[in-house]
C-alpha cells in the first residue's frame, strides 16, 4: 500500500544525498519548489507521471520510491 510518508523520505534522502534544492527537483518535475516540499512532508499524492519522472531522474525503481521494495536498483 502506498504510503505518502515513505515516499517523501526517500524523495528527500535522494535529494539531499545528491545535494540537490527543491527548486532543482522541482524543476525536473515541472512542479515549485514548495510542492517537491509538499511530497516531502506527505502532504501531496505524486500522480503516476510524477513518480516515474523521479526514478528516472534519481536511477531508482518506483518500487523504492513507493516503499514497495528497499532495493532501490532498477530490474
Amino acid at each position: 500500500m502506498f504510503s505518502p510518508e515513505i515516499f517523501g523520505e526517500r524523495l528527500r534522502v535522494l535529494r539531499t544525498s545528491r545535494n540537490l534544492t527543491l527548486h532543482q527537483v522541482g524543476e525536473v518535475i515541472s512542479f515549485t519548489k514548495s510542492a517537491v516540499g509538499n511530497l516531502e512532508h506527505g502532504r501531496k499524492k505524486p500522480s503516476v507521471d510524477v513518480i516515474v519522472d523521479l526514478a528516472n531522474f534519481f536511477e531508482v525503481s518506483t518500487d523504492y520510491l513507493l516503499g514497495l521494495t528497499d532495493n532501490p536498483e532498477r530490474r
